[in-house]
Parts: structure tokens; sequence; C-alpha cells
């Protein structure tokens, strides 16, 4: 009887244990992706084009855009692990905040891959998938240098402020330092003159950065330098790092006069190429923009899902620090757009039609 009643014990083991393995791989194919806000059209464009790779490739997504709220983020981070998540994909709204919640996900197996923004300040953050964040940077100084002919020896001496994004995005720290790098020898020579004095160097980022990449805030700012130092003279360069900053400096710039054969718009840069800024191009106000083709890094991040849902190494090309560790990065190589290139570029991609952009 006793012997009977241990095989009966080991096969409800068995059975048992292949129910619960047949469970984890069904499960295998859950993926929470998680975007900022709606209220930029670069996150509407991302997260469409993770939900539609991932679910071509058979997976369940869940996407949830959080309204620039850190608390709503973390609440939906929370109810994914409830749902059980095998991966969750991150574009964080402050990469400093989300350490508690990821170590839960940790308890529940659950791999962390940031998308485009770093997280930070903690060793729950698996993988991360972005753009060459200081190479965006540089691409913005160098066209600046290549369209004042700054290399070619002019000397000007031109006029030029510097904008930095949001304070909370380490991402911001990337593209200012990748421009300031650029066009510090032409700062400290002075062919470059910062008139307000401020963001001369990449220490300095943070007191000129606009929390949550706001247009309302890059307009009020643009503003009040516009009248404290440019009432009786024209400003020649204005370094954005974003198309929604670049979007808020270009209706100030408009407010003051700008887009006359006296007063002509400075040389602006701006990245994501959003469709307003495409315009903005197109009509001469904005000079160009980063364009970070958001299929190629929904790409790498489904191919990253499949490498982890395979138990397979994951390929990465670089590391980024968050303070914690070193977090195995892939980074996708950035491109900028202006009116000799936008129509190649955007339009015969596909990436937009030709009628968005009228």
């Amino acid at each position: 009887m006793a012997k009977k009643l241990s095989i009966v014990l080991l096969v409800l083991v068995l059975v048992l244990s292949f129910a619960a393995g047949c469970q984890k791989d069904s499960g295998g194919n859950k993926v929470g992706v998680l975007m900022p806000t709606k209220d930029l059209q670069r996150w509407n464009q991302d997260g469409d084009n993770m939900k539609q790779q991932l679910e071509a490739k058979g997976y369940e997504v869940d996407l949830q855009y959080a309204s620039n709220d850190v608390a709503t983020q973390v609440s939906q981070i929370e109810n994914m692990i409830t749902a059980g998540v095998d991966v969750l994909v991150i574009a964080s709204i402050d990469g400093t905040a989300l350490g508690a919640v990821l170590e839960d996900a940790h308890k529940e197996g659950i791999v962390v891959i940031a998308y485009d923004r770093l997280i930070m300040g903690t060793e729950y953050c698996d993988y991360y998938a972005t753009f060459d964040n200081e190479k965006v940077g540089t691409i913005q100084g160098q066209y600046i240098v290549d369209t004042l002919g700054l290399a070619d020896g002019e000397t000007g001496p031109f006029t030029m402020e510097v904008f930095a994004g949001s304070p909370d995005d380490n991402n911001a720290k990337f593209f200012n330092k990748g421009a300031i790098d650029v066009l510090t020898p032409y700062i400290e020579s002075g062919v470059l003159v910062i008139k307000s004095g401020e963001g001369k160097t990449n220490d300095e980022w943070t007191s000129i950065g606009i929390q949550g990449w706001a247009s309302e805030g890059a307009q009020d700012r643009m503003d009040n330098l516009l009248t404290a130092y440019y009432a009786d003279e024209n400003i020649d360069v204005v370094l954005s790092p974003n198309d929604s900053l670049a979007q808020g400096i270009t209706a100030a710039l408009d407010a003051a006069g700008y887009g006359t054969g006296d007063k002509p718009f400075p040389v602006l840069t701006g990245q994501d190429c959003d469709v307003n800024s495409v315009k903005n191009i197109i009509a001469g106000k904005q000079s160009m923009s980063i364009f970070k083709d958001t299929r190629d890094l929904a790409a790498r991040v489904v191919t990253m899902v499949d490498q982890v849902l395979a138990g397979e190494e994951v390929e990465t090309n670089n590391t980024y620090d968050n303070g914690v560790k070193q977090v195995p990065s892939y980074l996708c190589d950035p491109k900028f757009a202006d009116i000799t290139n936008y129509q190649e570029l955007l339009v015969d991609s596909g990436y937009y039609t030709a009628d968005q952009l009228n």
C-alpha cells in the first residue's frame, strides 16, 4: 500500500511540475510596454511601432502611457507585474524613480529593458536600447559649425543661446555634452557669443534645462532671453536639443518678428522630426532635426525580447553607467534631416506621407 501511495505521489509531482513548466512556457509571450506620454508625437510613434512589431512576432502586448506622471507609471508597472508579464520595456518619465518597483519585477523574474531613456540608480535595469545620445548632440553641434562655416574660417561673431532638456532625463546630459564639446572651441575664441552667459559648459546643463521638455517652458525662456539681450541685435543661433523645445523657441521668435529680411530666423536645431518641426524646416523656421527612426529602435528591442525569452545571449554594442551598474546597451545610429534631404529621408522611406507634411 505504501509503495502504491509513493508511486501515486511521484506521478502527481511529475504532473504538477509538467503543468507548471507548461504554464511558464505559455506565459512567455506577454510584454509590457510603458511610454511616458501621448502629448509628444514621438512617443505615440514609439509605442505604435513597438506594439505592431511585437504583435507581429506573436507576443501579447500591454501598451500604456502615463501622462508624464511618475506615480501613474509606477502604478502601471505594478499592474503589469501582477498580470504576469515576462518582459517590461520602459521609457521612463523620471529615470531615478523606479528602483523599488523594479526590484519587485526582478523578484518575479521579469526582465527590464530601458527604452531610449536609461533607468538610473538601480541594479534591476537589465538592458538598455537607445540611439547614440552623445552623437545626437555632436551632429547638432557640427551642423551649426558647418552651416556658419566656422571650420572654414568664418569668425562672426555670431550670437548664440543654448537650451537643454529636462533635468530628470539622463539623455539630456548626453545631448548637451555632444553639442558643447563641438562648439566649445568657438565659444572660447569668441566666434560664438552667448550673451546671457548661460550654458557655456556641459556642467551647466541642468540650469538651462526645460522641465518635462515642455514647449511652453522653452517659449517662456526664449521670450525672456530676447527681451533681456536681443532688443537691439538679432540672435544668430539657438541650440535646441529636441523639437518640442524648438517649437516653443520658434513661437517666441515668431512673436518677436523674426522671419523677415532684417530679422531672419536663426540657425535652430532639433530632434525627433516631429511633423510640426518638419513643416517648420520646410518653411525655413527651423534648420534641422535629428532623425531617430523609431522603427529601427523598435526592431532592436523586439530582437532583444526574442533573445531574452529564448534564453539566448542578448546582443549589445555598448554599456551605460546608471550609477549602480554598467547596463548592457545597444545604440542605434541617428541621422539628421534638413531642407536638403527631408524628402528622401522621411517621405521616400515611408516614415511620413507627403500629405502629412503639407
